[in-house]
């Protein structure tokens, strides 16, 4: 088993009230957590703190999921992604599939489920 306290893990979403739950759920399993409104700010984090996973939205204002996903990857190829979306588009999670994202919830999605994709993909 894995210890939840070396792991990091960084929720990126422009709703304030997702990103919060998602950070204070997190962070009480016992996960290093961190939290971006935007893209730029989510960046900042991945190129300081080198996250082991990135929960991302996909609709953000000035840089959407996807860009963000190419930066993350570019930063560093390791680092686990899983989407949200609330519109469920089809073709950008085909995209983020491409890219190297590992899974997709749509909003409004089940915290418990969420919580397992992120036990799982950071148990690996």
């Amino acid at each position: 088993m894995f210890d939840k306290h070396d792991k990091k893990v960084l929720v990126v979403d422009d709703q304030y009230g997702i990103r919060i739950l998602l950070y204070e759920v997190l962070g009480k399993e016992g996960y290093k957590t961190f939290q971006a409104a935007n893209g730029k700010m989510a960046l900042e984090i991945v190129e300081k703190e080198s996250p082991d996973l990135v929960i991302l939205d996909m609709k953000i204002p000035g840089m959407d999921g996807i860009e963000i996903l190419k930066h993350i990857k570019k930063i560093n190829q390791e680092i686990k992604v899983i989407m949200m979306t609330a519109y469920g588009e089809l073709d950008m999670i085909k995209e983020a599939t491409q890219l190297g994202a590992l899974t997709h919830f749509t909003k409004p999605f089940d915290i418990d489920e969420l919580r397992m994709a992120v036990q799982q993909q950071l148990a690996c």
